[in-house]
């Protein structure tokens, strides 16, 4: 899709209702070409906005007089700024950003009462290195309260819904950036995963997402802050509608950040295609932990297939212990998350939305985290990651499902799959394990369901090395089509 968008981008500048569906790499593009202006780009946008968001509900703050007197100051700009080395690439763009990340001036509650009316002075770095780019925050995007829930949700802002089907989740917790993205209101941006945050609502939007190796791109100024057990688990990440869209903002966000515990200097790198292709590439298509359905096991099929016409060496491989992988992240996410809450949530009881209660009754059912297994835990999960990465050594890039269904209906949390009894969030359990490893995973659409929901398939790669599994998945997106345009009017099915 990202060609026929270019198409016809390049033959008609005016027709802003296909721009605002196109590349955002593309929309700089045409920036800098003098074919369309910083103000004519974000008016298509906050067009866009004011005709899909009454439906979607995914935005929790929209600048418009903010992005247009930043779109008016770029217009008159005489040379784009430049960025980690890339000029202006994003000169005049408008964006979003999660609203668990800091922008000035804007409402960073997490979806929480408890937080109602916290508003940062300043950015979060990768912000600041966003809009050094030369990008226009449009304002910011709706999560589940302290972003525990696959599905968007809150007392203060209420419901997002996914514009493949209004009676169904874009997913959490970046479901409000996904949503946005997917219908055309924002050309990027910018959500966090802790445990599948960013790649499910990207999977179940049909677009693209990246959950970068913690300390990447640095997550300062993000809440909850990514720090201790969960400094490995939790990262900040790019979301776009095409691959190369996503790898223009992760190399512009990318670099470190004395702020975040494990930012490292590590310098971007290009592959050469001759290096990419000789990368390995192991998949599998569902677990018997929670098996996929049968159309996401499908498309899983299709993507290592493409790559194997392509010339890749494509061999089945499944990594060992995910049970007990799924276990260590729980104990981190879920349960010693819990009691790094406990201190906020005291006597709040009344203020707290009914999909967090929900996530606290799931963590209640289990005693407290013991010191002991606390430390069990960490010292575990070194172990088995060990001997992924080891066995990483002969499949640099693993294919597999981002998670074992389509977009659910609104309040559904369980589902039969393959005559087996899957529950909501070990559902979710593809993107999890990889939480706990501290691998880059990125999302790309690739099928559709039989109802005609987007299907993704993430590919995962070894720590530090985003660029190889977005050149990977760059290939899959030409062979497969990559993101596809929701219909409208947007229903319910």
């Amino acid at each position: 899709m990202l060609k026929s968008h270019s198409k016809i981008v390049k033959k008609s500048a005016t027709n802003l209702d296909e721009i605002v569906f196109g590349s955002l790499v593309e929309m700089g593009n045409l920036v800098r070409a003098k074919k369309i202006s910083p103000a004519e780009l974000v008016d298509a946008h906050i067009a866009r906005i004011e005709r899909a968001n009454p439906q979607l509900n995914a935005f929790v703050h929209m600048a418009f007089d903010q992005a247009r007197a930043e779109a008016r100051g770029a217009n008159r700009a005489r040379r784009p700024r430049r960025t980690n080395g890339i000029a202006g690439a994003l000169h005049g763009v408008p964006i979003t950003i999660k609203s668990s990340i800091d922008v000035a001036g804007f409402p960073c509650e997490c979806g929480s009462r408890i937080r109602a009316g916290n508003r940062p002075a300043g950015d979060a770095p990768l912000v600041a290195r966003l809009r050094a780019a030369g990008a226009i925050v449009l304002g910011n995007t709706n999560v589940p309260e302290f972003l525990m829930a696959y599905e968007t949700d809150n007392l203060l802002y209420g419901r997002t819904n996914n514009p493949w089907d209004l009676g169904r989740t874009p997913g959490g917790s970046s479901g409000g950036e996904a949503a946005a993205i997917a219908a055309g209101c924002s050309a990027g941006g910018v959500g966090s995963d802790g445990g599948g945050s960013i790649r499910v609502p990207a999977h179940y939007s049909g677009i693209c997402g990246l959950k970068p190796t913690p300390g990447r791109i640095p997550s300062t100024g993000h809440f909850p802050e990514s720090a201790g057990p969960f400094a490995q688990l939790g990262v900040v990440g790019p979301m776009a509608r095409t691959v190369g869209d996503v790898q223009t903002l992760f190399e512009i966000m990318a670099g470190p950040d004395p702020g975040d515990p494990c930012a490292a200097p590590v310098p971007l790198r290009k592959w050469k295609d001759r290096e990419i292709r000789k990368l390995c590439v192991g998949f599998f298509e569902s677990h018997d932990f929670a098996p996929a359905t049968p159309e996401t096991a499908a498309a899983v099929r299709r993507a290592a297939k493409a790559l194997e016409q392509q010339g890749f060496h494509v061999e089945e491989w499944r990594p060992e212990n995910l049970d007990r992988v799924w276990e260590l992240w729980w104990n981190l996410f879920g349960r010693a998350g819990q009691m790094a809450f406990a201190p906020l949530l005291a006597g709040r009881d009344r203020d707290l939305s009914p999909i967090f209660k929900e996530f606290r009754a799931r963590v209640a059912l289990e005693p407290p985290l013991s010191a002991d297994e606390l430390l069990d835990t960490l010292l575990e999960r070194d172990d088995l990651r060990r001997k992924f990465l080891a066995k990483m050594e002969s499949f640099p890039i693993l294919i597999c499902p981002v998670c074992a269904i389509p977009a659910f209906r609104h309040g559904e949390r369980k589902w039969t799959i393959e005559g087996r009894k899957v529950e909501y969030l070990k559902a979710m359990a593809y993107s999890q394990w990889f939480n706990l490893f501290g691998n880059p995973a990125v999302v790309v659409p690739v099928a559709q369901s039989p109802d005609g929901l987007p299907i993704g398939v993430q590919v995962v790669g070894r720590p530090w090395q985003e660029e190889a599994i977005l050149a990977v998945a760059a290939k899959i997106e030409e062979a497969c089509g990559g993101f596809r345009r929701p219909p409208e009017p947007y229903t319910s099915a």
